[in-house]
């Protein structure tokens, strides 16, 4: 597969669809970090030992990591819209159940139904990439990509509040509430993408990714629990790898693959991914250091004293810049790039966890540390999804970005178990009860600036982009016009107009651009005036199919010679290819 660029002739969008759609993302993401504030306390409240009630938080991330991917997948079949709503009523269901229980095994059930909606953040890129004019595509996709951080950043000093104040259970009522809300809102204010995957939905290799996905991630949130070296722990890792290697032999096999495994492997789209999941590492590590440094007792030596609330404001600074991170980082990208915008991402946050090294004494200077990391954090997950979408097709955006969804919960998944392992093994431990240390939190921040720095490693090998050209951005009046010459400029392939046998414009027909060896390379919709624009991965010849609604289909063979210009070709439905 390969890229697919569209001039957006289709896109009807309007002002609301990019608010709607991070509302919906933040929403989501409130799921991750909804019980924190009474994670100590759940033993009591469930009735159940310590090690039984952390299953309320491992059985989101598993749903969540299994619902990513095939969410995506069938967003791209079936409608983005659609599943995305899917995805939200799942969510509100889940809630409800949690907030009528105080059983363990329902509750777990309720969490699970929970992390199901983790599908909506690359639903909604794949959104905003099939609607959005290319102006305003940046910002908004690096919008939606931070409203992870953003939700779970907000949702702690809410959370808090509402838990010091009311029973616990209120958490998951406010949590249904605001997912009615989200449905409603993406009901009247989104419209449903146009764009279509070729295939079926390959069912086996969601199975099978279901079931790799649970053995890595069980003995990743479990380990400390059950023992890094016990046969439990071990035997689900190697089970992982088999699993996950015979469906990576499985994919390579199956036509309509869930995960296009040949493009996920391209240099761009596989060190995007690599990259992803040290900045989930980065992002996961200041989540579990600074509230725990906030409230424990000054009488520690080292501890700031402070109420949960408060604990929660400190770090919401976090979610907040992020959230303020995406206009900056639209500026950023248009000039530079979106790789050159995730190393400079990167380089923030190891500059905030480096000086927040010395940062640790007051309330004031968790703040600080928290602004820094979420400017640093946002400008990454900003960049990650525009990286993803210029290097597969459009039809493939919703798996592609499911997949990078899922790298970046792997990264805070690996965070949650190391960081929780070096706060246990360097504890205090007081009248049986472990006191994390000034040491282990230095040590943390640490291996976080580490992740940061294999982070930018990687992002250092993605490909490079290739600069507008000098006259470009002379003859635009703003970076965001040069962006989009820029765009139109680098287009490459087939263009031309679906035309009726009487040589008027066929709008919304379907064109599909097939290589030599039977695949898709790319699908675009044509606009009112019937014009149409493919991009092609390489020169040679291909096949070009038309279809629509009314029309008798069309194939047309054409071949590309590599030149810098596009190949002007009409196609006449029903009939022959019309030269331009």
């Amino acid at each position: 597969m390969t890229r697919t660029t569209t001039d957006r002739p289709e896109r009807r969008a309007g002002g609301a669809v990019v608010p709607v759609l991070a509302f919906a993302g933040i929403v989501v993401a409130v799921m991750q970090t909804l019980l924190v504030p009474v994670i100590k306390d759940l033993p009591q409240l469930l009735d159940t030992a310590p090690s039984n009630a952390t299953w309320v938080l491992t059985s989101t991330l598993l749903s969540g990591a299994v619902a990513t991917p095939i969410m995506g997948r069938l967003g791209d079949l079936y409608g983005k819209r659609r599943m995305l709503i899917l995805s939200l009523a799942v969510m509100v269901i889940g809630a409800l159940v949690s907030a009528l229980t105080s059983q363990l095994l329902t509750m777990i059930v309720g969490r699970t139904l929970q992390g199901f909606a983790m599908g909506a953040i690359p639903l909604g890129i794949g959104l905003m990439r099939d609607m959005l004019p290319r102006e305003r595509l940046g910002s908004a996709m690096a919008l939606m990509s931070s409203s992870i951080g953003v939700g779970g950043g907000l949702a702690l000093p809410a959370a808090a509040l509402v838990a010091q104040h009311t029973d616990w259970h209120a958490l998951f009522y406010g949590a249904a509430g605001l997912g009615v809300l989200a449905i409603v809102l993406t009901l009247l204010a989104v419209p449903e993408s146009p764009m279509r995957a070729e295939g079926t939905f390959d069912l086996l290799g969601a199975l099978g990714l279901s079931t790799g996905l649970v053995l890595l991630l069980l003995p990743i949130t479990k380990g400390s629990d059950w023992g890094w070296s016990s046969g439990t722990t071990l035997g689900l890792f190697a089970a992982s790898v088999a699993v996950l290697l015979l469906w990576g032999l499985f994919e390579l096999r199956v036509p309509a693959p869930l995960v296009d495994l040949r493009t996920t492997a391209r240099p761009a789209v596989l060190f995007t991914n690599l990259a992803s999941i040290m900045v989930g590492v980065s992002f996961y590590v200041v989540s579990l250091v600074l509230p725990q440094l906030l409230q424990l007792p000054t009488a520690t030596g080292y501890g700031l004293g402070q109420s949960m609330v408060v604990a929660g404001l400190c770090v919401a600074p976090l979610g907040l810049t992020m959230m303020f991170t995406a206009p900056v980082y639209a500026r950023l990208s248009a000039r530079y790039g979106p790789k050159v915008t995730l190393i400079i991402g990167l380089m923030i946050i190891a500059v905030g966890y480096g000086g927040g090294l010395g940062l640790m004494d007051a309330a004031w200077q968790t703040i600080v540390t928290s602004v820094v990391l979420g400017a640093g954090i946002g400008l990454a997950y900003s960049s990650l999804p525009a990286l993803i979408v210029g290097a597969v097709p459009a039809s493939e955006t919703g798996a592609a970005n499911g997949l990078n969804t899922l790298m970046r919960s792997i990264g805070t998944s690996v965070s949650s178990a190391v960081i929780g392992m070096v706060l246990a093994n360097t504890a205090n431990h007081t009248s049986g009860i472990a006191v994390p240390t000034m040491h282990g939190f230095r040590v943390s921040f640490l291996i976080a600036t580490a992740a940061v720095a294999v982070g930018l490693l990687l992002a250092v090998f993605l490909p490079k982009a290739p600069r507008p050209a000098q006259h470009t951005r002379l003859r635009a009046s703003s970076e965001e016009e040069a962006g989009i010459e820029h765009a139109e400029q680098m287009l490459r392939g087939f263009r031309g107009r679906v035309l009726d046998a009487g040589g008027g414009p066929v709008a919304r027909a379907k064109v599909t651009l097939i290589d030599r060896r039977g695949r898709q390379a790319g699908a675009t919709v044509s606009a009112e005036d019937g014009s149409y624009a493919l991009t092609v991965p390489a020169q040679g010849p291909y096949v070009l199919a038309a279809r629509a609604a009314g029309h008798g289909p069309l194939a047309s063979s054409a071949t590309h010679t590599g030149d810098e210009r596009p190949v002007e070709l009409d196609l006449s439905l029903p009939g022959e290819t019309v030269s331009a």
